[in-house]
């Protein structure tokens, strides 16, 4: 990777900058799986007072950022309770994007190390991640040891997206070899 990368609990005036990261990620993931209504209706602005919140109030959600050593958000995450109790994990990591120019260099696998052991230090043990099915994350998933453990369709702004969820069955990043990480991952 080169830069050195740091995982840290978010703060308000990261909002903007999580926002920003969010928005280009969906407009870059899913341009060919979902309308392009749905992206053009997502808006920095709007996605930053929302995170603004998650990250002041921080009750539901824990919001983590990773930063380069000249304070640049590369990525972000949130995480919590798993809100799908009916699968058998007790935490969900409930988002995980990279900034679309820096996918492919270990973003990615630091916040979801960052976003384990926060989980951990709440007391959980088993995580799950819903990622769309046309979601080329998934394979990023699966290269960190995630296992499909379900499928659902749920509805965003009237239209049914197919979801998978991976699951670990412990909180910990599977061993990979970094050539596979490096073809397959998206965050």
């Amino acid at each position: 990777m080169g830069a050195t990368v740091t995982v840290r609990k978010a703060r308000p005036a990261d909002a903007e900058a999580v926002a920003r990261i969010y928005v280009e990620s969906w407009r870059d993931t899913y341009p060919l799986v979902l309308p392009a209504r749905i992206l053009r209706g997502m808006t920095v602005v709007g996605q930053s007072a929302r995170w603004r919140n998650a990250i002041a109030l921080a009750v539901r959600e824990v919001v983590l950022v990773a930063e380069d050593e000249k304070g640049r958000i590369l990525g972000m995450t949130s995480m919590g309770r798993a809100r799908d109790i009916g699968v058998g994990y007790d935490a969900e990591v409930y988002t995980l994007y990279v900034d679309p120019l820096m996918t492919g260099r270990g973003v990615g696998r630091q916040l979801l190390a960052g976003a384990f052991a926060a989980l951990s230090e709440r007391g959980h043990t088993r995580c799950l991640i819903w990622a769309h099915a046309g979601n080329p994350a998934r394979y990023f998933y699966e290269a960190m040891g995630g296992k499909p453990v379900a499928e659902r369709a749920t509805a965003m702004m009237g239209i049914m997206v197919p979801e998978i969820a991976f699951g670990w069955s412990r909180l910990a990043i599977g061993q990979t070899s970094r050539k596979s990480e490096i073809g397959s991952q998206k965050p």
